[in-house]
């Protein structure tokens, strides 16, 4: 009697079982074990599984400007497929970094200051998307701003405030600096006017107190009311030092404009910095895209793609309208510093002799406005700024912009605005966006915020 094989194993299947049991005692093992398999639901195997593209970040993260294009990237990221990213400190303008000559990585997001860096990401053989204005490493993609329109924004600015004389305060060993300066005076001289430049002296240090003292001297010698227009906004901290050592007012006789929107560097000014805002989300969002198809094996042209900015910022250091008129304009003075303490007309009639019909004359004549309506204006101002940036009462904030009690203060608020103060913070309270749309709503609801397109 031939004895049949040995019964294999089975595999285990608990929603089979049952029935297999009972095959099993009527068939032969065989046959029953291989339809238990057949029975059995196929695996399954997954697809080779793709690690992350490991990507460089060398970005600074020591100024607003290059935080912004860091955010971009992030939300890149988040919004494709994630990314091995490796961004260590480091300053603008530093050497390579040691780990990049043993970096073994796939694209490299980087700001190219300099030719040792540019030699160092072209040794690496991987794809490269720079977010400098130098273009040190050619053959590549390049997204930075928009610098042209840049200048129009700021010299658009200027000329609706009534300025007639213009100056650039530049950095001259950046080239972003040198074209902003350039488009700027451009625009100038077409209309017929002059911009004088800045010329830091070679042996003072970038940013040293020398060079502020240097600035300040620069600034005495400008013909006043003067426009400056600062590359940026570190810069234009420094200019609003230097015209305070120059006993020089902001801005009746020096207004500063800035850009980068640099909320601390703006709001510790003294007084705060008006700043032309970059859209340094879409710069970083717009350069990591870039590098994503680098990566996939796509081919890019090597162009260079600008951002337009977002916007114009106002803040004190340019709140102003350019007068000719000595007396208007220490009356415009006296009013943006006093303002907020409750001052009448009757008081600043005794700061600037003149009869009172004449000085309503005349400030309707250069501004559309009486003094009264500018005290208001500059209290309405201090108002919307306490109810952004604060949780101060309503009672705290009448008593610090210069009005009587919170009910009077309610009843112009609602007449110069269009709706209460309680409706106006509220409408502004941040909501559940992302962290990029926050920041441009918060933005867009400070102060006299500009967002529109340059004309070309």
């Amino acid at each position: 009697m031939q004895i049949p094989p040995a019964t294999p194993l089975l595999p285990t299947t608990r929603f089979r079982a049952p029935r297999m049991r009972q095959e099993m005692n009527l068939r032969w093992p065989i046959q029953a074990a291989a339809e238990a398999r057949a029975m059995m639901p196929s695996r399954q195997f997954p697809a080779r599984i793709q690690r992350p593209p490991k990507v460089a970040l060398l970005v600074e993260t020591s100024n607003a400007y290059a935080r912004g294009l860091l955010a971009g990237v992030k939300d890149y990221i988040r919004n494709h497929l994630p990314w091995n990213v490796h961004l260590s400190e480091h300053s603008r303008g530093d050497r390579p970094p040691a780990w990049l000559a043993d970096w073994d990585g796939d694209g490299v997001l980087a700001r190219i200051e300099n030719k040792q860096v540019a030699r160092a990401l072209s040794a690496l053989g991987v794809p490269v998307v720079d977010l400098s204005s130098h273009q040190y490493l050619p053959g590549i993609p390049v997204v930075t701003t928009d610098n042209a329109v840049i200048a129009r924004l700021a010299f658009d600015h200027f000329i609706e405030r009534g300025f007639r004389h213009f100056a650039y305060c530049g950095v001259e060993r950046f080239a972003w600096s040198m074209a902003r300066g350039g488009h700027f005076d451009e625009l100038v001289r077409n209309a017929g006017l002059t911009c004088e430049h800045y010329q830091a002296p070679a042996d003072f240090g970038p940013d040293s107190d020398a060079e502020t003292d240097a600035i300040a001297q620069w600034l005495g010698g400008l013909p006043q009311p003067v426009a400056v227009f600062a590359c940026y906004d570190a810069r234009g901290q420094q200019l609003l030092d230097a015209c305070q050592r120059a006993r020089l007012a902001v801005p009746d006789q020096v207004a500063v404009l800035g850009v980068d929107n640099d909320d601390l560097l703006c709001e510790f000014s003294p007084p705060p910095l008006s700043s032309i805002i970059l859209d340094t989300h879409r710069t970083g969002w717009e350069a990591a895209a870039l590098l994503a198809r680098l990566m996939a094996g796509e081919r890019l042209a090597p162009e260079v793609h600008r951002i337009p900015p977002l916007g114009l910022c106002t803040r004190q250091s340019t709140d102003t309208h350019a007068v000719d008129d000595p007396q208007i304009a220490r009356a415009l003075h006296f009013i943006r510093e006093q303002a907020c303490a409750g001052i009448t007309v009757s008081e600043l009639l005794k700061k600037c002799p003149m009869s009172r019909r004449v000085l309503e004359q005349r400030m309707k004549e250069l501004l559309g406005r009486s003094p009264h309506e500018e005290i208001i204006r500059v209290q309405i101002r201090r108002v919307q700024d306490l109810l952004l940036g604060t949780e101060l009462t309503l009672e705290e904030i009448a008593d610090r912009s210069g009005f009587r009690n919170a009910q009077y203060l309610s009843v112009v608020f609602k007449r110069e605005v269009g709706l209460p103060p309680s409706d106006f913070r509220a409408s502004h309270a941040p909501t559940g966006k992302t962290a990029a749309q926050k920041m441009r709503k918060n933005e867009s609801q400070t102060r006299e915020v500009t967002f529109r397109r340059p004309r070309p």
